[in-house]
């Protein structure tokens, strides 16, 4: 079996990953970027809004960019709107990670599509490449996982994501032009809630929820409703152009290294656990990866992989855990929601109060 030697191997080609295999790429370093899907980007599983700050880490020019948004608009169980300023760019996603992906080759890396991750075996990892079926080798110095919500890397080193959000989106087209975000909370939208983000003339709608029993309905179903009354009240048309569906981690800060390894992005559960936001994250939380990466390696010192996760954590670490103590006491008071939504939604100042 053929083993292809590198510095670095990243698993994943979003934009962790690929942030990831730039930071490093352009430090001079030998980079491998594996993605299993064959084309980058595709499907798209996110609702594809970022906010503006964004778009400084971002090279490569400006072409995913579909309209900008001035803010959002939070929509209560009665009724009630509350606005608040947050600019911001909705996005496709698809051309976001192809013009991450193209930067990190500019720099360097090589990019394997096509390419599952199966095994580690004696150090090394085990791929298989569509197009020939063969099973390669891949000895790697550091490898950084950034393969999604269920990483087959984070199992490798026992850092799962264990408190995963169903998704469902449907794209429509809006009745007329929107230039806010919407999120909507309802009570049978349990442990989430509902969305509308334009995207031109059409909308991303869609739906987090978490179960509480058996007998709940699926999320698809509540979802249809939700689209319905959407439609009833002349916000969008009932014509469903394209479905998909995924994962949302919603963790607290855990460790993420363990020996040449380090996860990232939504492997990492580095994903807001009450917005589910996470392209920020990962952009940025990949280019630290990458960076310490390529210094560990550089210096023949696994020991600074640890300062990625001290990096990270001074960053975004108290933002995670007070969403994660948010999470954890709108789920227990779901039945509230009126009252508890306020200490519980990043819209309200009393999100921001200590307890």
């Amino acid at each position: 079996m053929e083993t292809l030697r590198c510095d670095i191997l990243v698993v994943g080609a979003g934009p962790a990953g690929s942030s990831a295999a730039c930071a490093a790429a352009r430090r001079g370093l030998v980079v491998l970027l594996v993605e299993r899907r064959d084309k980058i980007g595709l499907p798209v599983r996110c609702a594809e809004f970022i906010p503006a700050p964004l778009l400084g880490e971002v090279d490569g020019g400006r072409d995913f960019i579909v309209q900008s948004v001035r803010g959002m608009r939070t929509i209560l169980p009665d009724g009630g709107v509350t606005v608040t300023r947050a600019p911001g760019f909705m996005i496709r996603r698809d051309l976001l990670d192809q013009t991450l992906a193209r930067v990190a080759e500019e720099k360097g890396a090589r990019l394997m599509a096509s390419t599952r991750v199966l095994r580690t075996e004696q150090g090394e990892v085990v791929i298989r490449r569509r197009r020939d079926s063969q099973e390669k080798r891949i000895l790697a110095k550091v490898i950084i996982g950034a393969d999604g919500p269920h990483s087959a890397v984070g199992r490798w080193i026992g850092s799962e994501n264990r408190n995963l959000i169903p998704a469902v989106q449907w794209r429509v087209p809006l009745v007329s032009p929107v230039d806010h975000t919407e999120v909507y909370f309802d009570k049978d939208f349990y442990g989430g809630y509902g969305w509308l983000f334009p995207v031109g003339r059409e909308a991303n709608v869609g739906l987090g929820r978490k179960r509480r029993g058996f007998r709940d309905e699926p999320v698809g179903e509540v979802l249809g409703r939700f689209v319905s009354r959407l439609a009833e009240q002349g916000r969008v048309m009932r014509e469903r152009i394209g479905t998909t569906a995924g994962w949302i981690p919603a963790e607290p800060v855990r460790k993420v290294i363990n020996k040449n390894v380090l996860l990232v992005g939504d492997a990492a559960g580095h994903t807001h656990p009450i917005t589910g936001a996470g392209v920020s994250q990962a952009v940025i939380g990949g280019q630290m990866a990458g960076k310490w990466a390529a210094r560990a390696v550089g210096t023949g010192d696994l020991g600074l992989l640890a300062a990625y996760e001290k990096e990270w954590c001074e960053l975004f670490a108290p933002v995670q855990e007070r969403a994660h103590e948010r999470r954890k006491s709108i789920e227990e008071d779901w039945d509230r929601l009126d009252t508890a939504i306020k200490t519980s939604w990043i819209a309200f100042r009393e999100y921001y109060a200590d307890p």
